[in-house]
């Protein structure tokens, strides 16, 4: 038994939608107006958790992205290479967004933020 809903009008995927005038849960579609009651008011959220090596990972291989930007307007103080690749994440524990570097020097690797 599938736990998807499928649209009657469109063949979308309907989306959980409280309506909490009338405390029901519904099932939307994002594409038109269709939408249904739930038969369960059961619904499934999936989150995935990265584990830090995961993170470390992906910061060592960006200063081989060619797609991300590079920027000569900084210098590593590690190695004195004068590029960097740079792009926005999220810090641990906070929130903002965080301008990031990471040396293009394959010897060095360093990162830093701004």
């Amino acid at each position: 038994m599938s736990t998807m809903k499928f649209c009657r009008e469109c063949n979308n995927i309907l989306y959980p939608r409280e309506d909490r005038d009338q405390k029901l849960l519904l099932y939307a579609c994002r594409n038109c107006d269709h939408q249904e009651v739930a038969d369960n008011n059961c619904v499934y959220r999936n989150e995935v958790h990265h584990s830090v090596a995961e993170r470390t990972q992906v910061l060592q291989d960006v200063a081989t992205d060619p797609t991300l930007p590079r920027t000569k307007a900084v210098t590593c103080i590690v190695c004195n290479h004068p590029e960097a690749v740079f792009f926005q994440a999220t810090s641990r524990g906070e929130e903002v967004m965080t301008l990031f570097f990471v040396c293009c020097n394959p010897n060095c690797g360093h990162r830093w933020r701004d």
